[in-house]
């Protein structure tokens, strides 16, 4: 009988040769660091990390930036109005979600949460589009599905999960499936420091760091996971030093800093298409506004914190690099805000005039064809309506 049993064993009761040990310190630098550009004045702090873009290029960031901030408050306002069932605030947090979809290629895939709003922008999504979804719209490209936080095909946008970090291992899948495929995809998952508690962040992570699966993992520390802060989500001195355990890198970054996050996420996209596996990066930001319209975030952190924090908020800092540059004037940043606000104030009532999804919307777009108990289900419905209209009752849509 032919034996399978390898000739050389090899087993591991040794130490590990220095190789390894010299490359796991330089990976613990990086775990433990915090790559920055530009400080929270605007500064050049360190110009071997500053992305070759033209002016603009730079120009385009900030506007991306602009963006963002001015459609999360119009949502916030639609929620207090009653228009908008709930909204999670993006505001503090454009340059993570803006720097890491702008290096990304089309043929890539993004794999958010629900606080990208900048990423969905990059990646060629549309105020109306959001709102559409937002304010479910006959417009509405997920017709009506509760729960599922925008994402288009069309983009290569996956909608985001409300269950936290659901969509870690299914990056991962996707990720692996391109590289069976051969083709030239990088995933990218998107998550908050609250998901690195989950199993299915080890889960995902892990496979990934085996298989070498192109895949980037960015995981935004905004230091509170609803009301749990940092210190209560881990004993570690980082959540990127999570990755060494996994045998990928982990890089902490300045989340605040569009160009650092940039310049990280384009060395692990650009790493993860040579074949050289996945990385995480730690971005390390702040959650300016409440984790959801539902939350009241007085309740376990203080103003005194939430000021602070503002100092070193995204889009004033790269405002005043962008000044001192010579790329963007105060004045032209300022009058950039003032006509997004205005134009998406015409979108917003465009799209509030638009009629909403159809009462029977959701019999549509689950089967290709309705089989027969659902096409029972749907006709009772449809005899419902019919009564409640003879009755002169109104059904909200």
């Amino acid at each position: 009988m032919e034996s399978h049993v390898s000739e050389k064993v090899d087993l591991p009761f040794k130490p590990l040769p220095p190789e390894v040990l010299e490359e796991y310190s330089g990976r613990l630098r990086e775990a433990l660091g915090l790559k920055r550009v530009i400080d929270e004045e605007g500064r050049v702090v360190d110009e071997g990390l500053m992305p070759k873009l033209p002016p603009s290029e730079m120009r385009e960031i900030y506007e991306y930036m602009v963006r963002a901030r001015v459609i999360d408050s119009w949502l916030l306002k639609l929620q207090r109005m009653g228009r908008v069932a709930l909204h999670a605030p993006n505001k503090g947090q454009e340059a993570t979600a803006v720097g890491t979809a702008k290096p990304m290629k089309p043929q890539d895939w993004l794999f958010p949460s629900y606080r990208e709003l900048g990423a969905y922008l990059v990646r060629g999504m549309s105020e109306e589009e959001i709102l559409d979804r937002a304010l479910n719209t006959i417009d509405d490209p997920l017709k009506g599905s509760d729960f599922a936080i925008y994402g288009n095909r069309k983009y290569n946008i996956v909608p985001a999960p409300v269950p936290v970090g659901n969509q870690i291992p299914l990056a991962t899948g996707a990720a692996m499936a391109a590289k069976i495929l051969g083709h030239d995809t990088v995933v990218v998952a998107m998550f908050g420091d609250g998901a690195s508690s989950r199993g299915d962040f080890h889960a995902g992570l892990n496979f990934a760091g085996v298989f070498k699966a192109p895949v980037v993992f960015v995981l935004q520390n905004n230091q509170w996971a609803i009301s749990v802060p940092v210190k209560r989500q881990t004993a570690a001195p980082s959540f990127a030093i999570k990755a060494l355990a996994y045998g990928i890198p982990g890089v902490r970054v300045d989340g605040n800093d569009v160009l650092a996050v940039y310049s990280v996420v384009s060395e692990a996209l650009e790493r993860a298409r040579r074949g050289e596996g996945p990385t995480l990066v730690e971005a390390v930001t702040y959650r300016l506004g409440p984790h959801t319209t539902a939350d009241d975030p007085g309740r376990y952190r203080s103003e005194e914190e939430v000021k602070i924090a503002e100092r070193y908020e995204p889009l004033k800092r790269f405002r005043k690099f962008l000044d001192s540059q010579g790329i963007l004037t105060e004045k032209e940043a300022l009058q950039m805000e003032e006509e997004w606000n205005a134009r998406v104030e015409d979108i917003v009532k465009r799209v509030l005039e638009k009629p909403g999804l159809p009462k029977d919307v959701f019999f549509h777009n689950v089967y290709e064809r309705r089989p027969w108990h659902l096409e029972e289900e749907y006709e009772e419905f449809k005899e419902s309506l019919k009564v409640a209209e003879e009755l002169g009752l109104e059904l909200e849509e």
